[in-house]
Protein backbone atom coordinates (compact mmCIF):
# COMPACT_ATOMS: atom_id res chain seq x y z
CA UNK A 1 0.00 0.00 0.00
CA UNK A 2 1.65 3.47 -0.50
CA UNK A 3 1.11 6.53 1.27
CA UNK A 4 -1.42 7.52 -0.97
CA UNK A 5 -3.61 4.61 -0.36
CA UNK A 6 -4.24 5.21 3.89
CA UNK A 7 -7.64 5.30 4.49
CA UNK A 8 -9.36 7.88 6.07
CA UNK A 9 -8.98 6.71 9.43
CA UNK A 10 -5.27 7.11 9.24
CA UNK A 11 -5.23 11.20 8.10
CA UNK A 12 -4.49 14.19 10.75
CA UNK A 13 -6.87 16.88 10.75
CA UNK A 14 -5.56 19.96 9.49
CA UNK A 15 -6.61 22.99 11.19
CA UNK A 16 -8.69 25.37 9.81
CA UNK A 17 -6.41 29.01 8.58
CA UNK A 18 -7.76 30.42 11.90
CA UNK A 19 -7.20 27.74 14.30
CA UNK A 20 -3.57 27.46 12.55
CA UNK A 21 -2.68 30.85 12.88
CA UNK A 22 -4.16 31.36 16.54
CA UNK A 23 -2.01 28.11 17.33
CA UNK A 24 1.09 30.06 16.36
CA UNK A 25 -0.35 33.06 18.51
CA UNK A 26 -0.49 30.69 21.58
CA UNK A 27 3.43 29.41 20.69
CA UNK A 28 4.63 33.22 20.70
CA UNK A 29 2.71 33.60 24.11
CA UNK A 30 5.37 31.38 25.09
CA UNK A 31 7.98 33.78 25.00
CA UNK A 32 6.11 36.28 27.52
CA UNK A 33 7.71 37.42 30.40
CA UNK A 34 5.14 38.71 32.32
CA UNK A 35 4.24 37.27 35.56
CA UNK A 36 0.51 38.02 35.25
CA UNK A 37 -0.63 37.49 31.90
CA UNK A 38 1.17 35.40 28.42
CA UNK A 39 -0.39 36.62 25.57
CA UNK A 40 0.86 36.33 21.81
CA UNK A 41 -0.37 37.88 18.20
CA UNK A 42 0.24 37.13 15.13
CA UNK A 43 -0.41 39.76 12.27
CA UNK A 44 -1.38 37.82 9.30
CA UNK A 45 -2.48 38.67 5.65
CA UNK A 46 -2.82 36.62 2.61
CA UNK A 47 -2.32 33.61 4.89
CA UNK A 48 1.41 34.89 5.30
CA UNK A 49 2.40 35.64 8.35
CA UNK A 50 3.83 39.58 8.66
CA UNK A 51 4.97 40.28 12.43
CA UNK A 52 4.45 38.57 15.64
CA UNK A 53 4.68 39.64 19.35
CA UNK A 54 4.38 38.64 23.07
CA UNK A 55 4.16 40.95 25.86
CA UNK A 56 6.87 42.09 27.72
CA UNK A 57 9.77 44.89 28.56
CA UNK A 58 11.05 47.24 25.97
CA UNK A 59 14.36 44.74 23.96
CA UNK A 60 17.16 44.97 26.01
CA UNK A 61 15.85 46.05 29.44
CA UNK A 62 15.25 43.83 32.67
CA UNK A 63 11.91 41.59 32.20
CA UNK A 64 9.01 41.30 35.05
CA UNK A 65 10.49 38.04 35.66
CA UNK A 66 14.35 38.94 36.24
CA UNK A 67 13.03 42.48 38.78
CA UNK A 68 9.68 41.29 39.65
CA UNK A 69 5.73 42.71 38.69
CA UNK A 70 5.26 46.36 39.45
CA UNK A 71 1.68 46.34 39.46
CA UNK A 72 1.61 43.55 41.90
CA UNK A 73 3.87 45.49 44.35
CA UNK A 74 1.89 48.32 43.69
CA UNK A 75 -1.53 45.90 43.76
CA UNK A 76 -2.93 47.56 40.50
CA UNK A 77 -6.14 45.62 39.40
CA UNK A 78 -5.49 43.75 36.05
CA UNK A 79 -7.46 45.86 33.38
CA UNK A 80 -6.44 49.54 35.09
CA UNK A 81 -3.39 51.97 34.84
CA UNK A 82 -1.63 50.19 31.77
CA UNK A 83 1.01 52.79 32.15
CA UNK A 84 2.06 51.04 35.78
CA UNK A 85 3.74 48.13 33.67
CA UNK A 86 7.31 47.86 31.99
CA UNK A 87 5.86 45.86 29.62
CA UNK A 88 4.66 46.09 26.33
CA UNK A 89 1.03 44.26 24.91
CA UNK A 90 1.70 40.90 22.48
CA UNK A 91 -0.30 43.40 19.74
CA UNK A 92 1.80 46.43 20.44
CA UNK A 93 4.95 44.54 19.59
CA UNK A 94 3.47 42.94 16.61
CA UNK A 95 2.64 46.31 15.33
CA UNK A 96 6.03 47.66 16.26
CA UNK A 97 7.78 44.70 14.62
CA UNK A 98 6.24 45.24 11.29
CA UNK A 99 6.78 49.07 11.66
CA UNK A 100 10.73 48.39 12.29
CA UNK A 101 11.20 46.13 9.45
CA UNK A 102 8.85 48.23 6.89
CA UNK A 103 5.89 45.82 6.69
CA UNK A 104 2.48 47.00 6.17
CA UNK A 105 0.09 45.70 8.14
CA UNK A 106 -3.20 47.99 6.57
CA UNK A 107 -5.70 45.47 5.61
CA UNK A 108 -4.71 42.47 8.03
CA UNK A 109 -6.00 40.06 10.13
CA UNK A 110 -4.28 40.07 14.22
CA UNK A 111 -4.98 37.00 16.09
CA UNK A 112 -4.44 36.70 19.74
CA UNK A 113 -4.21 34.70 22.73
CA UNK A 114 -6.17 37.60 24.96
CA UNK A 115 -8.96 40.01 23.44
CA UNK A 116 -7.39 43.36 23.04
CA UNK A 117 -7.48 46.30 25.73
CA UNK A 118 -8.78 49.74 24.88
CA UNK A 119 -5.03 50.77 24.36
CA UNK A 120 -4.26 48.32 22.11
CA UNK A 121 -7.79 48.26 20.51
CA UNK A 122 -7.02 52.12 19.34
CA UNK A 123 -3.19 51.24 17.89
CA UNK A 124 -5.02 48.18 15.68
CA UNK A 125 -7.63 50.76 14.66
CA UNK A 126 -4.67 53.13 13.34
CA UNK A 127 -2.35 50.29 12.31
CA UNK A 128 -5.76 50.06 9.82
CA UNK A 129 -5.83 46.13 10.67
CA UNK A 130 -9.35 45.02 9.74
CA UNK A 131 -10.11 42.25 11.41
CA UNK A 132 -9.32 40.37 15.23
CA UNK A 133 -9.66 36.87 15.88
CA UNK A 134 -9.03 36.20 20.05
CA UNK A 135 -9.11 33.09 22.11
CA UNK A 136 -9.73 34.21 26.07
CA UNK A 137 -11.84 37.45 26.57
CA UNK A 138 -10.84 40.35 28.26
CA UNK A 139 -13.50 42.35 29.61
CA UNK A 140 -12.96 45.87 28.29
CA UNK A 141 -16.10 47.50 26.94
CA UNK A 142 -14.31 50.32 25.70
CA UNK A 143 -12.35 48.44 23.88
CA UNK A 144 -15.33 46.58 21.78
CA UNK A 145 -17.06 50.08 21.76
CA UNK A 146 -13.85 51.73 19.54
CA UNK A 147 -13.86 48.21 17.83
CA UNK A 148 -17.39 48.32 16.89
CA UNK A 149 -17.52 51.81 16.21
CA UNK A 150 -14.24 51.36 13.47
CA UNK A 151 -16.10 49.03 11.82
CA UNK A 152 -13.25 45.98 12.58
CA UNK A 153 -14.16 42.50 12.46
CA UNK A 154 -13.62 40.52 16.06
CA UNK A 155 -14.14 36.94 16.33
CA UNK A 156 -14.05 34.76 19.66
CA UNK A 157 -12.22 31.43 18.44
CA UNK A 158 -12.41 30.12 22.06
CA UNK A 159 -12.67 25.97 20.76
CA UNK A 160 -8.75 25.32 20.73
CA UNK A 161 -6.92 24.09 23.38
CA UNK A 162 -4.81 26.54 25.24
CA UNK A 163 -1.96 24.64 25.30
CA UNK A 164 0.11 28.54 27.42
CA UNK A 165 -2.39 27.94 31.17
CA UNK A 166 -4.25 31.00 29.73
Amino acid sequence: MSHMDKGPQNRRERPAWDEYFMEVAQVVSRRSTCLRRNVGAVIVKDKRILATGYNGAPSGLPHCIEVGCLREQLGVPSGQRHEMCRGLHAEQNAIIQAAKYGIPVEGSTIYSTTEPCSLCAKMLINAGIKRIVYQNAYADELSRQLLSEAGIIVEHLEHLEDSTGN
